[in-house]
């Protein structure tokens, strides 16, 4: 699945991407990738992002939203406070990288746009709560009132939807996964509770039984938001996204992929590219820090890493479809 030229390719890449590419594609020992780990603050866009934190702990002047935004700005702004954690814990920076006591900091001086709400407490959005959940798991700070936020406003299919506090009752894709990515991580970095652990999976059970990308009263895809792919992925769910958290997911709890994906997965096999890569195939719009990976119609060297990824560890072997 990953030949030497398309590995090559991956490893002539930014610290961030090629220290995961050593590890998870190219099998190199610990010693090496946690090296080429090391690096990510001190080069390229870990060291771009880190510059750009201010001496009250945030990015941009806000949390969600950075201060100077407006809503003639084009898109949603990305490059305040959650969404600069967000890309700085996905690529593996030390909570020590950050300014001194950051968690601190933010508690002091970040407030939630959304009623000016303390920052680690939480909002009411769970797609935001997922992201704090995670971040607050990752600096050391208090976020128990997040978990509990979580076990509080599941709904009854299983699943999250932001736009509960609108009078949602159905669970949303989107909503859900941002709520498993951040449960996962912050179970993985402190242990978690039974009971949130038992939130996670059954949220996995809502997309799961969908297929990751069908409606479950007709079956149909959810097109194109579900099947088509761009990295950052930001908020927005893809199959690939909720595959990438499947595999990670499985190997946390030591089980293998679930059959229920298989539809899903031959559709990432599927967008491959002649050229043996993945390409961008659209782009969320927004104010960033600096460009990332490629635009639209590009070859993508990180969504062509979690792609491989995924396909390896689903060719390892799934269980049967169900």
């Amino acid at each position: 699945m990953v030949d030497h030229a398309s590995l090559t390719w991956l490893l002539d890449s930014d610290p961030s991407l090629r220290w995961q590419v050593e590890r998870d594609l190219g099998r190199e020992p610990e010693v090496v990738w946690q090296a080429t780990r090391a690096r990510v603050a001190g080069q390229g866009f870990g060291a771009q992002l880190l510059s750009q934190q201010d001496a009250d702990g945030q990015w941009a002047g806000g949390a969600y939203f950075p201060a100077d935004a407006t809503p003639e700005e084009p898109g949603q702004p990305w490059t305040a406070t959650t969404w600069s954690l967000n890309a700085l814990r996905e690529w593996g920076v030390e909570a020590t990288a950050l300014r001194p006591d950051t968690a601190e900091l933010l508690e002091r001086n970040a407030r939630w746009e959304f009623d000016d709400l303390p920052y680690w407490g939480g909002e009411v959005d769970a797609c935001i709560n997922g992201f704090t959940l995670a971040n607050g798991a990752w600096l050391g700070a208090d976020v128990s009132a997040i978990a509990g936020w979580f076990l509080e406003h599941r709904l009854d299919d299983g699943g999250w939807n932001c736009m509960w506090v609108e009078g949602a009752r159905r669970s949303s894709f989107h909503s859900t996964l941002n709520s498993l990515v951040g449960i996962l991580d912050h179970e993985i970095r402190t242990g978690g509770s039974p009971a949130l652990r038992e939130a996670r999976h059954r949220g996995e059970t809502y997309l799961l039984e969908r297929g990751l990308m069908r409606r479950l009263s007709t079956g149909a895809v959810h097109t194109p938001w579900a099947t088509h792919f761009a990295y950052p992925y930001r908020w927005f769910y893809s199959v690939l996204r909720a595959a990438d958290y499947f595999r990670e997911a499985s190997l946390h709890d030591g089980r293998r992929p679930d059959g229920r994906m298989a539809d899903a997965v031959e559709l990432i096999r599927a967008a491959r590219d002649a050229d043996g890569t993945w390409h961008q195939q659209l782009r969320h719009e927004g104010r960033t820090w600096f460009d990332l990976d490629g635009g639209p119609g590009e070859a993508s060297r990180w969504l062509t890493f979690h792609a491989l990824r995924v396909l390896a560890w689903w060719d390892a072997g799934p269980l049967p479809r169900v």
